[in-house]
């Protein structure tokens, strides 16, 4: 868990780190060089998720050697499936990381929403739900491997 009183923004207990794939840790389907290694680290603190629609059909396999869990969604309502998963692990206890229209709804209701700017760009609709925006998923991520970021960013 990652543990933190922020003046002005109140008290972080996370949990589980839940991410979006493609435009957040991956483009194209390929996940983002340098980001397992970040990913394995985080989850000896706390729990990562990804969520996505794996439009390239490549996220459990590039994922494989990593301490995810993954959870495909399917249907019409990404952002309504992603909203829900974050809420049956609860959401005052994730992070989330996104960058799309379909991830505003879990970085809005999470305890932390980051939307992450990256080749695919970001979501307008995601960037206004985020309590944070990273320029890259390595900086978002760089939050959590040190959270004092997280203070200094928030605080008010």
């Amino acid at each position: 868990m990652i543990s933190l009183n922020i003046p002005g923004f109140g008290p972080l207990n996370i949990e589980h780190l839940i991410m979006d794939y493609n435009g957040t840790i991956a483009l194209d389907g390929n996940l983002t060089p340098g980001i397992g290694k970040i990913i394995k680290e985080l989850s000896v603190d706390i729990e990562v998720h990804v969520l996505t629609a794996d439009t390239f059909g490549q996220c459990e396999e590039n994922l494989a050697e990593l301490p995810v869990a993954i959870h495909i969604i399917s249907g019409t309502s990404e952002d309504q499936a992603k909203l829900d998963y974050i809420n049956s692990v609860g959401a005052k206890k994730c992070a989330c990381i996104g960058n799309g229209r379909n991830d505003a709804l879990m970085l809005k209701e999470s305890a932390l929403g980051i939307v992450v700017s990256g080749p695919e760009c970001m979501s307008m609709i995601a960037a206004r739900s985020a309590d944070i925006a990273a320029s890259d998923i390595a900086h978002a991520l760089g939050l959590f491997t040190h959270p004092i970021r997280l203070m200094t960013t928030l605080r008010y």
